[in-house]
């Protein structure tokens, strides 16, 4: 049996982080090729985007070596910003990105926080045979290291597979076809869990059984919306078959 699985992982904690630490990541790091490839890849983004507007552009370094890098990082950092705030995920953004949430986790400095409820859970449903996987908005690359670095430890051998929207939206339901496809399995033979009604729609429109897990915090579910998902509060009310 297959297990269709969203992690309520603070995808949260990983934004925030970029917009508090890039500028001293940049000054840290500014002379590393990797860091240097990772602001020419932005500088090049930055020329695609000079039409648009508000665009923020990075200039060239005039290669005499004289340059102070002060004034380059701060207009990388207003790029960087600029972007985060249209919620842009082109590939310079994603590159830098991955690698400051790989320096913080690998120093200790940040570390994915799980809901007390789902590593138990998630460890029961394997002993019994099923496979989890995740599907997220956040990238496979920044899935595998909050599952890596999670404050009960390294947990990512407790899934089978990592689906971000490569395979398509969450609020598609050619997606979930898509994922059953790809493990293997039957629609009918998978259960997702989200805590938003439109991927919850989604997903049963593809024939995928769904609960919705109501958690602190969450976007409120209209009365038909309560009465036509199966709810949950926690992973461990969740009493799956096991498998034949």
């Amino acid at each position: 049996e297959c297990h269709g699985q969203r992690s309520p992982v603070a995808i949260d904690i990983l934004f925030p982080y970029v917009k508090e630490n890039v500028k001293e990541y940049l000054q840290t790091h500014w002379e590393e090729e990797e860091c240097q490839q990772d602001v020419s890849l932005l500088r090049k983004q930055a020329e695609e985007d000079s039409h648009l507007d508000g665009a923020v552009p990075i200039p060239a370094a005039s290669g005499n070596g004289a340059d102070d890098p002060q004034w380059m990082i701060q207009a990388v950092v207003d790029n960087v910003y600029w972007q985060m705030s249209l919620d842009r995920k082109t590939t310079a953004l994603k590159q830098l990105q991955g690698h400051m949430w790989r320096a913080a986790f690998k120093a200790g400095h940040m570390k994915a926080e799980f809901f007390e409820d789902v590593v138990p859970a998630v460890r029961k449903w394997r002993e019994a045979g099923m496979k989890v996987y995740v599907y997220s908005s956040g990238s496979v690359e920044a899935q595998k290291l909050l599952f890596g670095h999670s404050t009960e430890g390294d947990i990512l051998e407790l899934v089978d597979g990592h689906f971000d929207t490569k395979i398509g939206h969450k609020v598609e339901s050619e997606s979930y076809r898509k994922i059953a496809s790809s493990i293997g399995c039957s629609t009918s033979n998978i259960l997702f869990l989200t805590d938003v009604s439109r991927e919850a729609s989604a997903a049963e429109e593809a024939d995928v059984h769904v609960a919705v897990v109501v958690r602190p915090g969450n976007a409120g579910l209209t009365d038909d919306e309560k009465t036509h998902f199966s709810l949950i509060t926690s992973f461990s009310e969740l009493y799956l078959p096991s498998s034949a």
